[in-house]
């Protein structure tokens, strides 16, 4: 295959570059799912020996990949068993006013994110979400800008609350030997969530 780049007169570089706009056109396209095209940006970058191809799916075996995988079955599982709703019905509140709820609505979603995946936990409080934006006569997209907002904030807060904390938690143990803690990320991610949420819930749902 890299000899078939070399007869194209391709540089790597070139098709790289080829290779990454016709994968974000097709994410922005919408028509295919984002997996199938993500996997099959790396097919043809192992077709055209970008990539070698005993080391073409090297990334799965990843910690990081790993640890995500196991944080989606432990999403689906708070889903399947009820807990993620039956929280949420006992942290927000029935009466009071819309800032009241939709500021509990926000923190409640940063607080899950921080232990499960971003995308679980907006799934999980959408249903939600949307009831309390009928009682408060909202519109649905002023409570569920703010909950997505706030459950990308959460992330912030611990090791598993994001993949990007897992990736540089993995290149710290390869370069030093040592891993992040579960909450080392937590003095800034804490605090950099607290006043997004409050900001988001106070101000940011108006614009």
């Amino acid at each position: 295959n890299s000899l078939l780049t070399e007869e194209l007169m391709l540089s790597p570089a070139f098709l790289i570059v080829v290779i990454l706009l016709i994968t974000i056109g097709l994410f922005l396209y919408g028509r295919w799912r984002h997996d199938i095209v993500a996997v099959s940006a790396l097919l043809m970058c192992s077709f055209f020996g970008l990539i070698s191809p005993k080391d073409t799916f090297m990334g799965f075996s990843h910690p990081a990949v790993v640890t995500v995988a196991c944080i989606l079955i432990l999403s689906y599982a708070l889903q399947q068993t009820g807990v993620v709703d039956a929280l949420a019905h006992r942290v927000l509140p029935k009466k009071g006013s819309s800032l009241l709820a939709l500021l509990a609505l926000t923190a409640l979603g940063a607080f899950l994110s921080g232990f499960m995946n971003n995308v679980g936990a907006l799934a999980l409080l959408m249903p939600v979400s949307l009831q309390m934006a009928a009682r408060h006569q909202l519109a649905p997209g002023q409570v569920l800008m703010p909950l997505a907002f706030g459950t990308i904030l959460g992330g912030l807060t611990t090791l598993i609350g994001t993949p990007s904390n897992l990736i540089v938690s993995s290149f710290r143990a390869q370069a030093l030997g040592e891993n992040y803690g579960m909450f080392d990320f937590s003095p800034v991610g804490i605090s950099v969530a607290l006043i997004g949420v409050l900001f988001i819930s106070l101000v940011g749902w108006r614009l």
